[in-house]
């Protein structure tokens, strides 16, 4: 990852709490911490994606999740559809950016366009 972490504001906590835990377990991101209002989320201990109400929700921002495989890709966007995601992209690949690019989309509650993504051959 190029980022140590990034945050997003965010309309209703509880509401995105439930959904990110949701979407990410299939790709192994968990709620990692809680601190001021704010979670955080990652792998192995280290918060990476955080949000939190700060007055307005972000306008619609694009975040990617790296997936291990096209299987976690499938899952994360079954897991965020029934978690109350926007269907913004079945998985599938997305030949445009590269052969092996296989990704899903969803809008999260706020309007955030959420994809879990796998840049390996199946």
């Amino acid at each position: 990852m190029i980022l140590d972490h990034i945050g997003v504001v965010i309309s209703d906590y509880e509401r995105s709490k439930v959904f990110y835990s949701r979407c990410l377990a299939p790709l192994g991101i968990t709620l990692v911490m809680e601190v001021e209002g704010w979670a955080g989320y990652g792998r192995e201990g280290k918060p990476e994606f955080w949000f939190g109400p700060a007055g307005e929700a972000n306008q619609p921002m694009h975040i990617a999740f790296a997936a291990e495989n096209r299987a976690q890709v499938d899952r994360f966007y079954q897991a965020a559809l029934e978690a109350g995601g926007k269907d913004n992209g079945t998985p599938g690949i997305r030949e445009i950016y590269h052969p092996n690019y296989y990704g899903a989309f969803v809008y999260d509650p706020d309007g955030h366009n959420i994809e879990a993504v796998c840049h390996r051959p199946e």
